[in-house]
């Protein structure tokens, strides 16, 4: 993967360097952006590189080596600088989380390609197609909050916005001659306004019910699958592991159900390895016993959609695929799940309504208002 023909980015680790990337990334009309997060090996995931490219060099910058970032913030937050990313959603929800950062003047090149109905979307595969360079999808997975980082680890970093800035021009050029430039726009926009949007992180451990499973357990398991679930997340926060890596949601319902009373009872137990009985076992002991002396949980109401609602969302959704299948694109592409949703909830009676759907802007109103006004004045 290695490309001998590109200069190395420049690896920005210092003050001094922040500064100098702060004042490039400035000047420039279009930027490629691109993060790496450490969400498979950390109880609490955080950005660990952040890349950028521009018309003539690549950066890679190391966040964990500096304690102030807030430089970069007028980059990320100007309506004059386009900041090209692929599959923006994620990156944009961990800038706001880590940095605090609004970005503003967004160009996704996923988004560009799906209206276009492209077949692949990924950006290992629009790379190999538009530009014939092979990224080695392993560094997917890789821990990119340890340092240093491999040669191959680096050359992935910047490759990832390094041809970003070319495939955004070409996709921007093909969505005018295909007439979908607004709608990829829209899009675009929603995405950033979407940026503001995310749960700040806390542990509740009511949410052992969103273990699969869980609301099929009897009163007393289920209490023992909520102490099983404190521990597993006490665990992970002491030893900086996703809870997932100290014991998977399977094991915790199994556990919960045969309610194991000796290190021996665990041994059947899927999941439940010589390794995992040694670290865990006698606290695993421990949690099915306060669960046995544990008040009973009770589960959630799960709110549900009114009747009415679902039947114009399944209109709406069956209007929405047929459309999509018209043009060859994923239905989403036409309307966002969660702004058909927001349709059918407010049942809009007159074109004019539809303006108060967030998300849904005016070349989406004008080229689908009126079916959708129709199709909802049926269900009425």
């Amino acid at each position: 993967m290695l490309d001998p023909d590109l200069p190395p980015p420049v690896w920005v680790d210092t003050p001094a360097g922040l500064a100098a990337l702060a004042a490039a990334l400035a000047a420039q009309p279009v930027i490629a952006v691109d993060t790496e997060s450490n969400s498979l090996h950390a109880y609490r995931e955080q950005v660990c590189l952040i890349q950028f490219s521009t018309s003539t060099s690549d950066y890679v910058l190391d966040p964990l080596a500096l304690a102030d970032l807030s430089s970069l913030a007028p980059v990320f937050a100007s309506i004059t600088i386009e900041k090209v990313f692929h599959a923006a959603e994620y990156d944009l929800i961990c800038l706001r989380r880590d940095f605090g950062w609004q970005v503003c003047s967004l160009f996704d090149t996923m988004v560009a390609v799906r209206t276009l109905g492209w077949p692949q979307n990924g950006l290992a595969s629009v790379l190999e197609s538009q530009f014939g360079v092979k990224l080695n999808k392993r560094h997917q997975r890789a821990n990119w909050a340890a340092r240093p980082l491999s040669p191959d680890q680096l050359a992935y970093a910047r490759l990832d916005t390094h041809y970003l800035i070319p495939l955004r021009d070409k996709l921007a050029a093909e969505l005018r001659t295909a007439d979908r430039w607004a709608e990829a726009r829209e899009e675009f926009e929603r995405l950033t306004y979407l940026n503001g949007r995310f749960a700040p992180l806390h542990f509740d451990p009511q949410n052992f019910w969103g273990i699969s499973g869980a609301r099929d357990l009897l009163p007393r398991e289920a209490a023992i699958l909520r102490e099983l679930y404190i521990y597993r997340e006490h665990t992970a926060q002491r030893i900086n592991r996703p809870p997932f890596k100290v014991m998977s949601e399977a094991t915790l319902l199994a556990i919960a159900k045969t309610q194991p009373q000796t290190l021996d009872d665990l041994k059947p137990i899927p999941g439940m390895t010589d390794g995992q009985i040694s670290r865990h076992g006698m606290h695993v002991l421990n949690a099915v016993i306060r669960g046995h002396k544990a008040p009973l949980p009770h589960q959630p109401h799960i709110e549900r959609e009114d009747d009415e609602v679902l039947e114009r969302y399944e209109a709406l959704r069956r209007w929405r695929k047929g459309r999509a299948q018209e043009r060859g694109v994923e239905s989403d592409v036409i309307v966002p799940r969660d702004v058909l949703w927001e349709i059918a909830r407010r049942a809009p009676r007159i074109p004019g309504e539809l303006e108060q759907i967030a998300g849904f802007g005016p070349t989406r109103r004008a080229k689908y208002g009126e079916e959708i006004i129709q199709i909802l004045k049926r269900q009425m």
